[in-house]
C-alpha cells in the first residue's frame, strides 16, 4: 500500500518501477523531437509529434485539459521561462527551446523538460544552458534520505545565482510526483541547507531549475499561462524525475537518450557540453 504522512507520499517499490516506465516514456518522447528538431518547425508540430508518440505508447499526455491547460506539452522560447503555448511561429535558428511534458501511463505520471538550442547562439546563452543544466545534477547530489528539501534548493541556487549571478526564479518550483503530477512537497530552487521537509525513501521528485539569464522577475502572458521574464532576456528550463534513497538519487527519466539524439542532430547545437 503506498503511505501517505503529511501529504507527503512515499512509493513502494514495485510503484516506484512503474513511475520509472512512466518516466522514461517521456523521455523517449522528448528524444522524438530531439530527433528532427529544426528551424523552420513550428512548436505546434512538436506537440503533434508528442501527443502522437505518447497514445502511440498507450499512455495519454497528462497536461491537455490539467486545470484548463489547451495543448499536450508545454514549448517555451527564448525569454519564457515555462508554460507556453504551442503555436504556428516558425522556430529560427538561434532560438533555444524548452519542451516540457508529462504522460500518465498504468496511473502514474512522468513529468520532465529538456532545453533544446536551434543552430549557432551566444557564448552567453551556452553558458546559462550548460550551468542550469548542471545545476539541476547538482540538486539531485542531495537528493538522498535524511537530507532536507533546501539542501536540494541552496544547491542550485549557489551554481547559479551566488556563482554566474542569474535569476532564480521564486514563483515555480519543482513538487513531489505520482498518481497525481503535483504532490508534496514543493521543491523551490533557491533557500538555506536545513531548511524544509526531511526526505525519506522513495519520495519521488521532480526536480527542475528554471534559470534566467537576468532577472529574476517574471510576468504572466495575456493567456493566463505563459510565464516571461520581465527583462525579455532568456531562461532555461530542465527536468528530471528522482527517487530519494540513502546514499545516491534514482534518477528516473533518462536523459542519455535525448542527448545521443541532439548531437545527432545537425540542426541542433550540443557545444556547451561537448
Amino acid at each position: 500500500m503506498t503511505r501517505r504522512t503529511n501529504m507527503t507520499i512515499y512509493k513502494t517499490e514495485a510503484e516506484v518501477a512503474l513511475m520509472k516506465e512512466a518516466a522514461t516514456l517521456v523521455s523517449k518522447t522528448l528524444t522524438e523531437v530531439a530527433k528532427v528538431l529544426k528551424p523552420g518547425m513550428t512548436t505546434l508540430q512538436i506537440d503533434k509529434i508528442c501527443a502522437e508518440f505518447v497514445r502511440d505508447n498507450k499512455a495519454v499526455p497528462s497536461f491537455l485539459g490539467y486545470r484548463g491547460y489547451p495543448h499536450n506539452v508545454c514549448t517555451s522560447v527564448n525569454d519564457v521561462v515555462v508554460h507556453g503555448f504551442p503555436n504556428n511561429v516558425a522556430l529560427k535558428d538561434g532560438d533555444i527551446v524548452s519542451v516540457d511534458m508529462g504522460v500518465i501511463l498504468n496511473g502514474w505520471h512522468g513529468d520532465h523538460a529538456y532545453t533544446f538550442i536551434l543552430g549557432e547562439t551566444s557564448e552567453d546563452v551556452l553558458q546559462l544552458v550548460r550551468v542550469t543544466k548542471e545545476s539541476l545534477y547538482k540538486g539531485i547530489e542531495k537528493a538522498i534520505v535524511n537530507n532536507r528539501v533546501g539542501d536540494i534548493s541552496n544547491a542550485i541556487q549557489e551554481h547559479t545565482e551566488r556563482k554566474y549571478g542569474y535569476g532564480v526564479v521564486r514563483e515555480l518550483v519543482g513538487h513531489g510526483l505520482g498518481r497525481n503530477l503535483h504532490e508534496d512537497p514543493q521543491v523551490p530552487n533557491y533557500g538555506k541547507k536545513g531548511n524544509g521537509p526531511k526526505m525519506k525513501e522513495n519520495l519521488v521528485l521532480a526536480i527542475e531549475p528554471m534559470i534566467n539569464m537576468g532577472t529574476r522577475d517574471v510576468f504572466i502572458a495575456e493567456d493566463g499561462w505563459t510565464v516571461k521574464t520581465r527583462d525579455g532576456k532568456p531562461s532555461v528550463h530542465f527536468e528530471h524525475d528522482v527517487c530519494i534513497k540513502r546514499n545516491k538519487a534514482l534518477i528516473l527519466s533518462d536523459y542519455s537518450i535525448i542527448e545521443a539524439a541532439e548531437k545527432a542532430n545537425n540542426n541542433l547545437n550540443t557545444s556547451y557540453y561537448q
